[in-house]
């Protein structure tokens, strides 16, 4: 293959109004090709109102099991007493990936994932692809098939990733993934890359240099704003300033530019050459 692919996708859709807004006009009007919406996150319904006015837009789940927030903490969709293992003493989802690592019991995890894609399909949803908050469903083995049961039962393709893995501590090698199906072409900023030349250099460097075949490129876009100042408070990685950044970028002329100039195609999870390649 030739031709370079790209998918542009914008995690946490539903998060809140910045978010959601963000991501919007990054889809109408920007360079950004999917999205994918936190069904417990309190903007989810108005995220959920947006992809069923606009079908031409690609989205998918994006399976939350923690809530990474100091002032904004999220609770799940089930009944918190058929999910003690993974929530705290006020019912919430804890912050870090290790509290699900250590503590969640899978046949919880399974309940509220999917109680997430029922109701999301309730409203008239049509997601194209799970994926996973965090990388959750990456930490252990029986998450990792219990995510590629999930796309089995809803004829969904999700995002497996060796590379994802890694970016949350744990060995790729240290678990059984399919031949087929992982996607390592994939690009994420990083808080050194945030915090040293900046996260505009890091988009460029990718754009130029991308490889021929599928890429995805992943990010976080909101509107600058006290809303997001808040709701980021004491995280600057993925905070206010990065979603902002992210924003401006994806939606600016010269990211346009930068892909027409590389040639780069881009496509969405509804391409069927995508779908081949991810074994779905």
């Amino acid at each position: 293959m030739n031709k370079k692919y790209l998918v542009i996708h914008a995690d946490d859709a539903g998060l809140a109004w910045a978010e959601n807004r963000a991501t919007q006009l990054g889809l109408l009007e920007g360079s950004l090709t999917s999205t994918s919406l936190m069904v417990p996150c309190p903007w989810f319904q108005e995220m959920a109102t947006f992809c069923l006015a606009h079908p031409e837009i690609d989205y998918g789940i994006h399976l939350t099991l923690t809530g990474e927030w100091k002032t904004y903490p999220f609770r799940p969709i089930s009944p918190v007493a058929q999910v003690p293992s993974f929530v705290n003493t006020e019912g919430y989802f804890y912050p870090k990936r290790n509290a699900i690592r250590e503590g969640a019991v899978l046949e919880e995890v399974y309940l509220e994932l999917k109680n997430q894609i029922e109701f999301a399909l309730s409203l008239g949803l049509k997601p194209t692809h799970l994926d996973s908050h965090m990388y959750t469903l990456g930490i252990r083995q029986d998450l990792i098939t219990l995510y590629q049961e999930l796309g089995k039962t809803y004829n969904l393709p999700i995002i497996l990733s060796k590379k994802l893995i890694a970016c949350t501590g744990e060995s790729p090698a240290n678990f059984q993934l399919p031949k087929k199906g992982c996607w390592e072409s994939i690009y994420m900023g990083s808080n050194d890359e945030f915090t040293n030349q900046g996260l505009t250099h890091f988009y460029d460097s990718v754009l130029d240099d991308l490889p021929t075949g599928f890429s995805l490129l992943l990010i976080h876009p909101a509107i600058k704003s006290d809303e997001m100042d808040q709701i980021t408070l004491d995280h600057p990685n993925f905070g206010a300033d990065w979603r902002a950044e992210d924003y401006q970028y994806f939606t600016s002329k010269h990211c346009a530019e930068k892909i027409k100039e590389k040639g780069i195609e881009l496509i969405d999870f509804r391409n069927p050459e995508l779908l081949s390649f991810l074994g779905a």
